[in-house]
């Protein structure tokens, strides 16, 4: 079991942490642009707070701690997630999914829309979980790579396989295991997120674009190419290219993909290394070709026809955000019936048509097809088996590489 340390991050962690906060998917909302506003309070606070983090270690810690559940007492649960990532109705007061379930079991759900960043809401938890003390929630959403540490460190819950039987059957091939919960014991996706190359017809006039190495050496594109701040995203996608498995890869394969990046930022070839902010850039012509996430696509192709994307024949990345249960949570059978409730089709289906983004349950396209039957067509949403089978996930990272590896994309990128 990983050994919980005050975290104390390099110059280059820092940096990386201020471009997800200013740009990537820290400035987003699911579905807007408007956390990108709340960006700059974000470093100011959350990242002086966690940098110069005063927290003594815990020493040892167990995994796998629950408190007395009172799941049968309290007809509650208390979920935390990140904004704008849930069926709201016209009135936007109401979700109908959560209302849906309240209706059915009795179970009242406390929805909070409280993370705006995984390093930031670590930031806010981990005194209670390093103290092993409840943190007043009992579903907390994560992505892949934060989800693995909070897993290694044991501080969430094992999950009750009995509490979860559409979770356990209606799990999609490929996002059942992942190299830091192999088999999903301790977590369930909440959604996919794909990571796709992006293109406008209008500028790219002509120009053919089917793969990463097409964006890096067509002379016709130059100046014109964007990539993102994200280094899994960035990485990835020229790992895949080289034909690497991002799942497998060395030091010295992300050494060779950072050269080829550099190689086409040497050459003008790239215009930037961008966070959302790429979607401007894309619908106005000054990126002919870009990576992008799929979520983004859906929606720029909803506004646009000259907006279209291709997934290349290496493949392409896919993460994860993800539903834990924290040491302590008070109402633990309460959040296993939340979470295998989204594993439904009916209620996936409902999710999935307002979000858009990769809906990791099987079976759920004849009922998305009953209320959006284009979204239930998009392979961004739902993945159809060639699309799933080019699918990878960019390998978990211990902290010694995760140090490396953002100083050598930091200067790569020129944060």
């Amino acid at each position: 079991m990983e050994q919980y340390e005050p975290d104390r991050l390099s110059p280059a962690q820092v940096a990386a942490m201020r471009r997800s906060f200013r740009n990537g998917r820290a400035a987003l909302t699911r579905r807007s642009l408007l956390r990108a506003s709340a960006g700059g309070a974000l470093v100011a606070g959350g990242l002086g707070a966690l940098t110069g983090c005063g927290i003594p270690a815990a020493g040892k810690t167990a995994g796998g701690v629950s408190a007395d559940d009172y799941s049968a007492k309290e007809k509650t649960v208390n979920f935390s997630n990140w904004t704008e990532y849930m069926d709201v109705d016209e009135s936007e007061k109401h979700h109908p999914t959560l209302d849906a379930f309240t209706k059915r079991t009795g179970i009242k759900v406390k929805y909070t829309e409280d993370i705006n960043d995984n390093v930031e809401f670590f930031g806010k938890i981990k005194p209670q979980l390093a103290a092993g003390q409840d943190t007043g929630r009992d579903i907390i959403v994560l992505t892949d790579w934060l989800a693995g540490r909070l897993i290694r460190l044991g501080w969430v819950q094992k999950l009750d396989a009995s509490n979860l039987p559409h979770a356990f059957a209606n799990l999609a091939e490929q996002f059942r295991t992942p190299d830091w919960d192999p088999g999903r014991a301790y977590s369930y996706p909440w959604q996919g997120i794909s990571t796709v190359i992006a293109y406008n017809k209008k500028a790219l006039d002509g120009v053919e674009v089917k793969s990463v190495s097409d964006m890096l050496d067509n002379p016709k594109l130059k100046g014109r190419v964007g990539f993102l701040s994200e280094m899994r995203d960035s990485i990835g996608m020229t790992l895949l290219d080289m034909g690497k498995d991002p799942a497998k890869f060395t030091d010295d394969d992300f050494d060779a993909a950072t050269a080829r990046l550099q190689k086409a930022v040497d050459k003008g070839q790239i215009r930037r290394f961008s966070g959302n902010d790429y979607t401007a850039d894309l619908t106005s012509g000054d990126f002919a070709a870009c990576i992008a996430w799929a979520g983004d696509v859906v929606q720029l192709k909803a506004d646009s026809p000259d907006i279209d994307f291709i997934i290349p024949d290496s493949g392409y990345i896919t993460s994860t955000d993800n539903m834990l249960i924290p040491n302590k949570a008070r109402h633990k059978t309460n959040a296993e019936r939340l979470m295998d409730y989204y594993y439904e089709p009916e209620p996936a289906a409902e999710l999935a048509a307002y979000i858009n983004y990769v809906c990791p349950v099987d079976g759920v396209k004849p009922y998305l097809a009953k209320i959006d039957e284009s979204a239930a067509d998009n392979p961004l949403i739902i993945p159809d088996a060639a699309m799933a089978a080019k699918s990878h996930a960019f390998r978990s990272l211990s902290q010694k590489e995760e140090t490396a590896y953002e100083e050598k994309f930091a200067k790569l990128t020129g944060a």
